[in-house]
């Protein structure tokens, strides 16, 4: 098992990607803490990683408030000791033409899908840098790469999500801690992906099928990615082999973004 030992953190962990990221790395040895907003979820997931025979933990936390975010940093490390490997998951998505974009989706989409790395990352760093070992990983999207119509607020706050990686990656390389993005293009399986496929339903009039043929056909290989495919490319850079793999975004898109 390449984890054996390991002290996850995940947020956004109550579903999703989330869930697969958590059973992935339970498989792989690791104890597994997942914070999200939603109790019941998270006791679902750590119920799950428990069966696989790991130590789970369910912390229900605002990423996007700072007490909140140290009180359950706090909280995990009273329970497991310290913090392995972060996986900062937590984020959403709202589309909308750009004068329709108000303050206050500007600022939720900016707070859940930068500032929770940031403050999360910020509580979690200093264990791993006195240690000389971590990984930060962070989910963010290959719209943090390239631009979608009616997506100004979502694109800028993955944009800026990849950069915070690229940029602490290069503050702490050498120090034995490692920070990467993966950016996935669209996955199925996720309530992001429903709801999309539900708004598509509602302001285009398309059937669902067609919907979902829709964003399928925006990969070369002509299907959505799934929850599992994101979990596996967490694994392996996490791993101690990948030491060597900092500041860089992996797409897992079937090559619908190749930069």
């Amino acid at each position: 098992m390449r984890l054996q030992g390991k002290v996850t953190l995940i947020t956004g962990g109550g579903r999703g990607i989330g869930r697969a990221l958590a059973l992935a790395f339970a498989r792989e040895g690791a104890a597994v803490a997942v914070a999200a907003r939603t109790q019941t979820e998270l006791d679902k997931v750590a119920a799950e990683v428990a069966a696989c025979g790991r130590q789970s933990y369910a912390v229900a936390c605002d990423v996007t408030e700072r007490a909140a975010v140290l009180q359950m940093v706090a909280a995990v490390h009273e329970r497991f000791g310290r913090v392995d490997i972060l996986v900062n998951n937590a984020g959403t998505g709202r589309s909308a033409p750009f004068f329709k974009t108000d303050l206050e989706m500007w600022n939720q989409l900016l707070a859940l899908n930068a500032t929770s790395m940031y403050l999360v990352t910020q509580a979690v760093m200093p264990g791993m840098l006195e240690r000389k070992s971590g990984r930060v990983i962070n989910i963010v999207s290959t719209a943090g790469k390239i631009p979608f119509r009616y997506c100004t607020a979502y694109v800028a706050s993955k944009h800026a999500a990849l950069g915070f990686t690229r940029a602490l990656a290069l503050e702490v390389a050498g120090s034995g801690v490692t920070v990467n993005a993966i950016c996935p293009g669209w996955v199925g399986s996720t309530g992001l992906f429903e709801e999309t496929i539900a708004n598509i339903v509602k302001t285009t009039g398309r059937d669902a099928t067609v919907a979902l043929k829709a964003l399928a056909d925006m990969s070369p290989l002509k299907r959505v990615m799934q929850p599992e495919e994101i979990a596996h490319v967490a694994l392996m850079l996490a791993a101690d082999e990948a030491a060597g793999i900092n500041g860089q975004g992996l797409n897992v898109c079937g090559g619908s973004v190749m930069d």
